[in-house]
């Protein structure tokens, strides 16, 4: 499985862990330019929800949450302020969904994250 196959399953996965807690799956892979794309946009109740999945086959290199640094978060917020003007909203927030897929499924839910 190449890392684009792991990152879909990973996103998959996490799509149904989020409809499954009563969030409706607004876009997937939304791309902003080259670098920045955001994973899942989700509603819950007002509020819009941007979603970074990160997803590991194993823990044995660490959690799935280390690869979430400054740089990236960054990208994801110039990702976010881009939908915002074309989709104005004013109650939204950032997530990460950490998944690991082995020994067994281990699915983690950061809300509301920021740097």
């Amino acid at each position: 499985m190449n890392n684009r196959e792991l990152g879909n399953q990973g996103e998959d996965i996490a799509c149904r862990y989020l409809e499954k807690n009563g969030y409706e799956i607004v876009e997937r892979n939304k791309h902003f330019g080259r670098n920045c794309e955001i994973d899942i946009i989700v509603r819950r109740g007002g509020k819009l929800i941007f979603v970074e999945v990160k997803t590991r086959k194993t823990d044995a290199f660490g959690s799935p949450f280390e690869s979430v640094t400054r740089a990236k978060y960054a990208k994801l917020v110039k990702g976010v302020q881009a939908y915002l003007v074309q989709n104005p909203h004013r109650d939204y927030q950032i997530d990460v969904i950490g998944i690991i897929l082995r020994p067994e499924l281990k699915i983690e839910h950061l809300d509301n994250i920021s740097a």
